[in-house]
């Protein structure tokens, strides 16, 4: 039996562990052995190589065990710090949103209160000094005991003196801040009232020496001189030491100009300087240029204050817009902070202030006889207190007029100022006591004349505006008791006497429209020689056969009311020669600036207006059965059929209409931004190119609001506002965004002309939810004798359009929206911006018609701003 050498190639390949068996040469011997002992051989070999192999691969193993087994550990370890890492941040966001808001709501009031029976030692004027700082701690010490041991105690944190000062009523006057800290939850017992009223009931008075003085922790406190003003966390922080800009001045001469410059950097600045003289004078403050950037004070401004601390209850004067022309301000007391806000840009601010003497205003004047003992030419002049600086929030003048006989009375006329009997209701803009008889006084636009019918009358006047109130003057003659106006002369309403032959002319000759009240038709004259009535001529309708009436209204005329003014200053006949297609102006400037009026969709337009408007007029006109809306906005409009109308939102909701004027410029009433919470531009946000709510085409964020400075919340006049666009409108969206036009001062209206007023008010006075579509409502013009009818007075702003049975007409949500009114005849065809929802009685109530603010009598002001 032959046997032969066998070979058992081996390559093992566990994981990374390489062992390689080759060669392995087991050589038997050709022996007479049987081959049983060479397997056995063979099967012990195989045997110690697998051994070895189970060796290896239990090694591999136990290490991938360990490999997996720190791989979840990892895994572990880094989920678990995730999830902290998670945790962390979501608590922090909460500590800072939900909790901090809660837990640290800082709540920041400035205070002053006098403490009497102190000596003001000069010293007190230095914050550094050993003087300022004995007596602040003291202060300082007791107003904070006051508050720990008050109802809000664990809610107080602070009380800092910022300064001491004193004026003619003695003592020394301290000026503090105090800090609360007040979770949400508690918000109002830190109000303004009640922090005032926890120091004022810490005062014990005596009731034996019926003094205001009394004793606050011992600290002797006049309790009639405390005021406490909520704050700002930014005005408490500006106001500090440490503050970018902060200077004190003291003037100890009178009359000594110390001068004021202030420039900002590129990067702005927040700047409070306060102002002090010697006790017994005021200060007067000159500005005599103040460049910035026009923003309702939201970014730039300068505010000055009655009192070294930014107090919203002394607040003398604010200027929001660029000051070229020179303006001074009087304090009431020996004290004024200037704080100045100046954003990103060169911006600078030049004046002076100077220490003045508070000087008694009373006068006795004599006036003299005229011609015949009936009227005299003015004979001099009186100003207000200050004149020509504003009136300070606290003045008084008294003047006693003596006249020659007890026939002859004093007229006093003003220049832009009026006197009503006093009502119920505070006087805002002056108080006036004539012979025991009280007024209030009233800022307005054109002259006016009382009349004291008083040979020997005493006149009082006091300032009562909380702010600084523009000056006025005024100029005083005598006058007939018995016939205040001359023979052939008409007795306006405002006082002024106008010659009878201009009454009913046409012409506003009164200022209040007094003169074309309760007119009868003037006849027309066609076929005489004679010239036609004022009312007749080129009013842009042919009423004489012979075309007399129409003819020769381009030329050159003497300007008045119902003229047209063109651009060179000269004045024509025609009064609606704006933008009518015609050039009627020798430089043309009619038909300048005319891309205004004209809807893209003017077709859809016209349709619209032909077919529902023939029905519609004739219930306007008050003959047959119009088919007429059974809603007060009106019915549904078309999209693109009023590009003009705006909607305006007060965070987020519907709060007031507009009407577009430019690409950077809308129109709206003044009472819809009048309260202080609505005055933020930043709040508001105008939606254009829109026929269904929500569906803007446009949306832009309002910059800054411009009410006209003579708006009287009580009467509605001069109810008319500029909101300034942050950016404009793209030209793309001219077929659905466009501006309605302007009309001229000298714009004609017939009665009962045919006007649209729009908007997304309310349907009727029950209604609870406004309609989503923009509505449309026709309404006819009425005559300024028809709306005193249903109204009483109404001022010579407004007009009143509507339908007698009341079912046209704009309602609550419409205020600030437009009503226009199509030009008539002529290529124009243009729609002009006639009136501004403004007020009524009700909405949709037979004969109780809207009275809008009249457009044409704005116009200059307009301009003024938006050019």
């Amino acid at each position: 039996m032959k046997c032969c050498a066998i070979q058992y190639p081996f390559n093992l390949m566990i994981a990374d562990v390489s062992v390689e068996v080759a060669d392995v040469s087991v050589e038997v011997a050709a022996v007479d052995s049987s081959c049983s002992s060479m397997k056995a051989q063979r099967d012990a070999i195989l045997a110690k190589l697998l051994r070895r192999y189970e060796r290896l691969r239990r090694r591999e193993e136990r290490a991938r065990k360990l490999n997996s087994i720190w791989s979840y550990t990892n895994m572990a370890v880094i989920g678990t710090a995730v999830v902290f890492v998670l945790v962390i941040i979501m608590w922090a966001l909460l500590w800072v949103f939900i909790f901090r808001r809660d837990t640290t709501n800082g709540v920041y009031f400035a205070g002053i209160f006098r403490v009497a029976n102190e000596e003001f030692v000069p010293e007190y004027r230095q914050a550094d000094s050993h003087e300022f700082v004995s007596m602040a701690s003291r202060v300082q010490h007791v107003v904070s005991n006051v508050y720990k041991t008050s109802s809000v105690s664990k809610l107080f944190r602070q009380a800092v003196i910022s300064d001491l000062s004193t004026d003619s009523k003695g003592g020394v006057l301290v000026h503090f801040w105090m800090v609360f800290v007040v979770p949400h939850v508690k918000s109002s017992a830190v109000c303004e009232d009640c922090v005032s009223a926890i120091l004022r009931d810490s005062i014990h008075t005596s009731l034996q020496n019926r003094s205001s003085v009394g004793l606050l922790l011992g600290l002797p406190v006049d309790i009639d001189s405390i005021l406490v003003n909520s704050a700002q966390r930014s005005e408490f922080t500006g106001a500090s030491t440490a503050a970018q800009c902060t200077d004190k001045l003291y003037s100890s001469l009178a009359e000594v100009m110390v001068p004021l410059k202030v420039f900002s950097s590129w990067g702005g600045l927040s700047c409070h300087i306060k102002l002090t003289s010697a006790p017994g004078t005021l200060i007067r403050l000159t500005i005599k240029s103040l460049h910035m950037e026009p923003s309702s004070c939201l970014t730039d401004s300068l505010t000055v204050y009655d009192t070294l601390l930014p107090m919203r209850g002394r607040i003398l004067h604010k200027a929001c817009e660029p000051v070229s022309q020179s303006v001074s301000v009087v304090s009431s007391s020996n004290a004024m902070l200037l704080f100045f806000r100046l954003t990103h840009g060169s911006k600078s601010f030049f004046g002076h202030f100077e220490a003045i003497k508070d000087k008694t205003c009373v006068h006795v004047i004599e006036t003299a006889a005229g011609p015949e003992g009936q009227l005299t030419s003015p004979e001099g002049q009186l100003t207000s207190p200050f004149y020509p600086s504003l009136l300070p929030p606290q003045c008084a003048c008294s003047w006693t007029f003596q006249t020659p006989r007890p026939g002859l009375g004093v007229a006093l006329t003003f220049q832009n100022y009026i006197l009503r009997l006093k009502d119920l209701q505070s006087c805002e803009h002056g108080w006036w006591k004539i012979n025991e008889v009280i007024y209030c006084g009233m800022y307005i636009s054109h002259a006016t004349v009382f009349r004291i019918s008083d040979w020997n009358p005493e006149v009082v006047f006091r300032c009562s505006s909380r702010t600084s109130e523009q000056p006025f003057t005024i100029t005083y003659s005598s006058f007939n008791i018995s016939q205040p106006c001359p023979d052939d002369y008409f007795l306006c309403a405002t006082g002024l006497c106008v010659d009878t032959s201009r009454r009913c002319d046409g012409l506003d000759d009164c200022q209040d429209e007094s003169d074309e009240l309760f007119c009868s038709s003037p006849s027309k004259s066609c076929d005489g020689s004679g010239p036609l009535h004022p009312v007749y001529v080129c009013n842009g309708e042919s009423e004489c056969s012979n075309g007399r009436d129409e003819a020769n209204c381009t030329k050159e005329t003497p300007c008045t009311s119902i003229s047209y003014r063109c651009g060179s200053g000269t004045c024509i006949p025609k009064r609606n020669a704006r933008c009518d297609g015609v050039p009627d102006c020798h430089d043309n400037s009619d038909e300048e600036d005319c891309a205004c009026g004209r809807p893209a969709l003017a077709k859809r337009l016209l349709d619209s207006s032909d077919v529902g408007g023939a029905s519609s007029q004739q219930g306007i006109m008050g003959s047959g059965v119009g088919v007429r809306p059974r809603v007060v906005g009106g019915v549904n409009a078309l999209d693109g059929e009023w590009p003009w109308q705006v909607s305006l939102l007060f965070g987020g909701h519907l709060y007031c209409g507009a009407c577009v004027l430019n690409s950077d410029w809308l129109l709206s009433a003044a009472h819809c931004f009048s309260k202080e919470r609505l005055s933020d531009p930043h709040q508001w946000a105008a939606h254009m190119g829109m026929l269904t709510q929500g569906s803007a085409r446009y949306v832009a964020d309002v910059r800054r609001i411009v009410l006209h400075q003579y708006y009287n919340g009580r009467t509605f006049d001069y109810d008319i506002a500029l909101l300034q666009l942050r950016r404009p409108w793209p030209p793309s969206l001219a077929a659905y965004i466009q501006p309605a036009c302007l009309p001229p001062p000298s714009q004609t209206l017939k009665e009962n002309q045919r006007c649209w007023v729009t908007g997304w008010g309310y349907r009727s006075e029950e209604d609870k939810v406004l309609p989503s579509v923009l509505q449309k409502a026709e309404v006819g013009i009425l005559s300024q004798t028809a709306c005193k009818k249903s109204y009483g007075p109404v001022s010579p702003r407004m007009l009143c359009a509507g339908v007698p049975t009341g079912e046209q007409d704009a309602c609550r949500g419409d205020s600030g929206g437009p009503l226009v009114c199509r030009s008539q005849g002529g290529a124009g065809g243009r729609w002009f911006l006639t009136g501004i929802v403004s007020w009524g009685a009700g909405c949709g109530r037979p004969n109780l018609p809207g009275v809008y603010t009249k457009v044409a009598k704005f116009t200059d002001w307009i301009h003024s701003h938006i050019h």
